[in-house]
């Protein structure tokens, strides 16, 4: 049985905690605020799932300062990440450390030193960008993979969806200047909080062959109130090293969601859909005037079900190229970065870095990508 650490008791870390208490795994929850364990306890976990779980262990940070665990994941606001992880290694010892999405705020500070540190240690760290590991989307993949689709034209991403439902998770915020949420600066807005629609985008133009992102214009929306500061509607337009282009929308207006994906080809598209009914993700293709649907029976807590199994079996030594690596992560924030200085600037931004990041030059990359 694996022993895991969850740092923070809002609502991803009650959903990480029923996946892993799933799989039967020690599960300890901690948190900052006594409030929100109590909450954890008496309301969220057995308002979710039925009943408490008298096997789950609630700490402060000061009664769960010790001893090793097999697996961490951090559910805290996105600016706390990178501490918090390198912290994780420094006392825990983990072989796997799972950061919520996004990795970091766009100011990638400390990225650096997390990368070396993990390398050190000869841990595993993640992004918890669960979507690429759906059933559907390793689906998608192996029909793009049979080039059914002809030459690759364009992707299209439109992650929408008005974030009522993230306060309807977390009653106790008033609003969005209660929290990170409503502060792009510390990984909130439409960018940081529904990134998932950024990093599919790019998970897919890996999957075709198309390389990276090299360039990046963005208009955005953005709203100053009650002194939070965030974009509420993000279009990005981007262009990968090897010349693919296509655009991502995500704002958290939207009524009902729409989170959806499209790749176009010279002989077809196909469409990646999460949620796509009440019960169900689908992947939908048309070739030769042939439309063909499959779909995916689903539920929330499964998203995190997921991730827990890719965790596992990394921790079981079955994956060598995970698609939620901390690099896939941080390329993802590269571009949430550039997009906010596109906006600023209303110029396209280039993206500057090679294939791979190395602990010596990802806060230089990170710079160079601010650059018009």
């Amino acid at each position: 049985m694996y022993k895991v650490k969850i740092y923070g008791a809002g609502s991803i870390g009650n959903h990480l905690a029923h996946a892993c208490r799933c799989r039967g795994w020690g599960v300890l929850i901690c948190d900052t605020d006594p409030g929100a364990l109590d909450r954890t306890r008496t309301s969220i976990y057995p308002s979710r799932y039925g009943q408490w779980d008298d096997a789950i262990e609630l700490a402060t940070p000061e009664q769960a300062s010790q001893g090793r665990y097999d697996a961490v994941f951090i559910g805290t606001p996105p600016d706390s990440h990178i501490a918090l992880a390198r912290e994780a290694i420094r006392l825990h010892c983990p072989r796997v450390v799972m950061i919520e999405k996004p990795a970091c705020d766009p100011s990638l500070k400390g990225c650096d030193q997390l990368l070396e540190e993990a390398q050190s240690a000869g841990a595993f760290v993640g992004v918890g960008y669960n979507h690429v590991l759906t059933p559907h989307t390793l689906y998608a993949q192996e029909l793009l993979s049979t080039g059914l689709l002809g030459q690759p034209q364009t992707i299209a991403v439109r992650w929408t969806e008005h974030w009522g439902g993230i306060f309807a998770a977390h009653p106790w915020l008033a609003g969005p200047s209660d929290s990170y949420l409503g502060h792009a600066s510390r990984g909130g807005g439409a960018c940081g909080e529904h990134s998932h629609g950024i990093n599919i985008w790019q998970h897919f133009a890996h999957a075709l062959g198309a390389g990276h992102v090299s360039q990046v214009h963005a208009m955005m929306d953005v709203v100053q109130d009650h002194g939070a500061q965030y974009d509420r509607i993000a279009q990005l337009h981007l262009k990968t090293d090897a010349g693919l282009i296509g655009y991502v929308i995500q704002d958290v207006v939207t009524q009902p969601p729409v989170k959806t994906l499209r790749v176009q080809g010279s002989e077809g598209s196909l469409e990646w859909h999460v949620n796509y009914d009440a019960n169900h993700d689908a992947v939908i293709h048309a070739v030769d005037g042939v439309t063909t649907k499959k779909l995916f029976p689903k539920s929330r807590p499964d998203d995190f079900k997921g991730e827990v199994q890719h965790v596992h079996d990394i921790l079981s030594g079955a994956v060598q190229d995970s698609p939620v690596s901390l690099y896939r992560g941080l390329d993802t924030m590269l571009i949430i970065a550039a997009a906010y200085q596109s906006n600023e600037v209303n110029k396209t931004v280039q993206v500057h870095r090679g294939h791979t990041y190395t602990p010596a030059n990802i806060t230089d990359v990170a710079e160079a990508c601010l650059s018009p």
